[in-house]
């Protein structure tokens, strides 16, 4: 597991907060198809058709991850840039784009 930072201050107020119920429904939907992956192996079912199931979990997870890149970079990364223009700092918009390029690094692996 990758070693990830503590949530400061700067992290309590979350974009997503405004599409939590969404995304939580999302995820129970993909913890089912898991439990649901879980008894086609226990079961013993065609290969083919677990692989497909992964797949699906796969995608489903992506939509998610995309999701959340999306509200990070509309909503952290255009303060960052709101509070650059305001205080004539730009490490401030620039932490925030290496930010999510690392988060994208992540993603991508």
């Amino acid at each position: 597991m990758a070693n990830i930072a503590p949530p400061t201050d700067e992290h309590l107020n979350h974009a997503y907060t405004t599409n939590k119920e969404a995304l939580l429904k999302r995820l129970s939907r993909i913890e089912g198809q898991v439990r649901g992956v879980n008894r086609m192996v226990d079961e013993e079912k065609y290969c083919i058709d677990v692989l497909t199931q992964i797949s699906a979990i796969n995608a489903a997870l992506h939509k998610v991850s995309l999701g959340l890149v999306e509200d990070h970079i509309s909503h952290c990364v255009v303060n960052a840039a709101t509070q650059s223009l305001e205080t004539g700092d730009p490490s401030v918009v620039a932490e925030k784009v290496s930010e999510v390029t690392t988060a994208i690094g992540r993603l991508l692996r």
